[in-house]
């Protein structure tokens, strides 16, 4: 069956945008940025930003630069980044840019700092443009610029990592562009507590994190729920990927799905002071082919307003035999940072599409399964003939003001909506044997979701004696509607290795709403500050309230309803002992998930409701820096409670547990090689079972050890050309809570290379990598934590690209 010309539903199919025309009308909307440096001679420089002595000493050493710094004047003091060819003065100079030094040469061609004489700073008028607290000055990148040094704690707002008693990552742009990710998920690979839990070539994409599912539905843009597009999610639009380990309802709410294995955050791009005009082309096999466009600009006297878009284009044959891909994306992103008030918004449009049949989301194994399992072809389309589309839009607001140093305000809104129509859901390979005869089902359907976030808050800054105060309060809310309406076609046959034709069911054309979902809270938090900021404490609660509604897709008629709340609190605790740059901490925190009704019509308390089940966090951790190079190890238990059968009635005292350690680092290890990666260890246990049958068996989907290494070196006998690698070990797993079922571990080695140059006076940038390096086949991961579900993990694929900044 072919795809149908235009969508079913609700209205007509939006045309796609042209790509070409929106590039050109877009750059002309203000002159291009030539470099200072273009054409000069000089060394070609990549430095993130950074503090000034750390960057100085960056300069020094790369350009054989002889220069004296006395550390009381560049202390407290941030370097902006370098990125292009440059002579070494040229480079010094833009490094002292707005720092209040200069550099002065010696005789015998050493450079001294001082400090600008008074009438040099008294020539350049001072104008503030900066106000409302730290929403859009994000924490700089640290040394080596994949991760930053600090990330965005829900609603207290960019923390520095040393400062956290969490365990966060956030990764930078650096890494989306130079790994040439795709969607989140690409990003997301290079954290060893993560894993991507669909097949390769579905159209979603969902995580697990430290053993628990985190839906893509779970993620959150600027702080917002329910406002990430829904599928793949892409990368073009944003500047960092944040990624809180464990959960986090007391700082961010309870997520739509009620993951708690952790919370990430997306946070969008905005205008830089330089002005940016990029154009990327790139090739994925088998045939994918991509442009992207990356403009920014700012416009004013003191440059407070900047706009920002992002569009891009690809289509192609996938690595799924007989699957093409088609996806479409534009964001717009602006911001206005006045003397007392900051305003931002976002808009973003993205639509997938995919024909010629896609690969099951998950396969589901009979009690037949041999141990160990072989997994099939990555590469086979075990459903030909599916094609599905899935379409987004959002528009998000927020305002920051600030009333005086004390105090100030904030408030965010957002609207998103999203549909979906084809084969896309349900397409798991059921009932798979020993064989690998299984049954097949192609699910039509057609379905949509609405969704509104807001969020306000109070933020307040003062003194009890010797004691620091940063207080929070904060109200925010989500309404989502969804509708969906699903036609089963006709079971056909098929086995994983030899894959048989599918029969294509009837694709629905319209939905009503089905389901609704209402989350408020109220939340409160206090950091006090002991001993000059040697001691952080936080304290927290927050009041979630959820309610939902079910309807009868074709009466509309209430079917069903929830509404139940509860109280969550955390405390967080960072202690800084020595003058060296070490953070012990420790933290207790919970996590929301909707409780569950009884259904069995059998049991004495049918038709009872659960309030939201809570899930425990209780970890320690020590953060050191060494040098440029920074860790995190942490030892964490979390507990989740879930329904079970005791007797004749069900209760919530079902409970499965975790326990770990984990390790993450990042930074320079010398001047030219940079790691990014870590390694975790948990024991996932079940603790409390349907009358103890399978109490002190292992969670299903797993593995004990996981662990991600990367790397970078730049290589100096080329200048400009950098080789990267990263290893992935994932342990063996589990299928079913009797332990019966194992699937086997597995390495993947992915390589890659980027070299920067200039062409034309033109920075380019060529990268190239190569994923499963191998063309290993394995099982990657489970789908879900209760069924005996694996998902089957991408074949070996090749990425190519050029950058060109005009």
């Amino acid at each position: 069956m072919s795809q149908p010309a235009q969508r079913p539903g609700r209205r007509q199919a939006r045309p796609a945008f042209r790509l070409t025309a929106l590039a050109l009308a877009l750059c002309c909307a203000g002159p291009l940025w030539a470099d200072p440096a273009a054409g000069k001679a000089g060394i070609h420089l990549q430095q993130p930003a950074q503090p000034l002595g750390q960057a100085l000493s960056q300069l020094a050493a790369k350009t054989g630069l002889l220069l004296g710094v006395d550390a009381s004047l560049v202390a407290g003091k941030t370097a902006p980044a370098l990125d292009g060819w440059f002579a070494p003065d040229a480079a010094l100079v833009k490094l002292l840019a707005g720092s209040g030094l200069e550099a002065v040469p010696g005789s015998d061609g050493t450079y001294t700092l001082r400090r600008l004489p008074a009438r040099s700073e008294a020539a350049l008028p001072e104008v503030k443009v900066t106000a409302s607290g730290d929403y859009l000055s994000l924490p700089t990148p640290y040394a080596g610029g994949q991760v930053a040094r600090g990330a965005r704690l829900g609603m207290l707002g960019n923390r520095d990592v040393m400062d956290t008693p969490f365990n966060i990552t956030a990764y930078t742009a650096d890494v989306v562009e130079n790994q040439q990710a795709r969607t989140v998920a690409d990003v997301l690979a290079n954290e060893p507590s993560a894993r991507y839990t669909v097949s390769a070539g579905h159209l979603y994409e969902n995580f697990r994190l430290r053993g628990f599912d985190v839906f893509a539905g779970d993620l959150s843009v600027n702080g917002l729920f329910g406002m990430t597009p829904q599928g793949h999610v892409p990368v073009e639009f944003l500047e960092r990927v944040e990624v809180l380990k464990g959960p986090g309802a007391m700082f961010t709410g309870m997520p739509p799905g009620g993951g708690v294995g952790g919370v990430v955050n997306l946070v969008t791009k905005r205008a830089a002071d330089d002005p940016l005009t990029r154009v990327t082309v790139d090739y994925t096999s088998d045939s994918q082919i991509g442009t992207h466009l990356d403009l920014g600009r700012r416009f004013g006297p003191a440059k407070q307003i900047g706009l920002r878009v992002n569009a891009a284009h690809r289509e192609g044959d996938t690595t799924t035999d007989g699957q093409q891909k088609k996806r479409d994306f534009l964001s717009v992103g602006a911001d206005y940072r006045g003397e007392a008030l900051v305003l931002s918004g976002d808009f973003y449009y993205s639509k997938e599409e995919m024909k010629g049949g896609t690969p099951a989301s998950a396969y589901w194994f009979a009690d037949s399964l041999p141990s160990p399992l072989s997994a099939p072809d990555a590469k086979q389309n075990l459903f030909p003939g599916a094609y599905g589309t899935l379409e987004n839009m959002g528009l998000m607001l927020r305002a920051d003001y600030e009333i005086n140093d004390k105090l100030s305000v904030y408030g965010s809104l957002g609207t998103q909506h999203y549909d979906y129509w084809g084969f896309i859901n349900g397409t798991h390979a059921r009932n798979i044997q020993a064989n690998g005869n299984f049954t097949g089902v192609l699910t039509g359907q057609y379905g949509f979701s609405d969704s509104v976030a807001s969020e306000i808050g109070l933020k307040g800054r003062f003194k009890t004696g010797d004691v620091g105060h940063d207080v929070v309060v904060s109200t925010s809310g989500l309404l989502q509607e969804s509708g969906s309406l699903t036609k089963s076609g006709t079971s056909f046959a098929s086995n994983i290795y030899n894959p048989a034709a599918a029969n294509v069911g009837t694709l629905p054309r319209s939905a009503r709403k089905t389901g609704e979902t209402t989350l408020t809270s109220l939340a409160i938090a206090d950091t006090l500050s002991f001993l000059d900021e040697k001691v952080l404490l936080t304290l927290g609660l927050r009041d979630q309230r959820v309610r939902t509604r079910n309807f009868n897709g074709t009466t509309g008629v209430q079917t069903s309803s929830y509404d139940k709340s509860a109280v969550t609190p955390s405390v967080g605790l960072v202690v800084k002992p020595w003058a060296a740059p070490v953070s012990l901490y420790g933290n207790y925190i919970e996590g929301l998930s909707k409780g569950d009704t009884v259904t069995d019509v059998t049991a004495t308390n049918y038709g009872h409701t659960f309030a939201p089940y809570k899930t425990e966090q209780k970890e320690v951790g020590v953060k050191w820096e060494a040098g440029k190079f920074a860790n995190t190890v942490s030892l964490f238990e979390l507990t989740k409670p879930g329904m079970m059968k005791v007797g004749n009635a069900y209760t919530d005292g079902q409970e499965r547990r975790h326990r770990g350690i984990e390790w993450n680092t990042f930074g320079e290890v010398s001047r030219n090689v940079r790691l990014l990666g870590g390694a975790t260890y948990t024991k996932a246990e079940l603790t409390r079972t349907q009358n103890g049958t399978y109490d002190g068996n292992t969670a299903i989907g797993v593995p004990e050890w996981q662990a991600t290494l990367g790397s970078e070196w730049d290589t100096p006998w080329v200048n400009g050309l950098t080789l990267t690698g990263r290893l992935t070990y994932n342990g063996k797993f589990y299928l079913n809570a009797a332990n019966t079922h194992q699937l086997p571990a597995w390495t993947i080695l992915d390589l890659g290379a980027r070299y920067t140059t200039r062409v034309a006076e033109q920075k380019v940038v060529f990268r190239a990598n190569v994923n499963n390096v191998f063309d290993k086949n394995y099982f990657s991961g489970s789908f879900s934590d209760s069924y005996s579900m694996a998902t089957i993990g991408a074949p070996r694929s090749v990425s190519l690209s050029a950058s060109v900044d005009f």
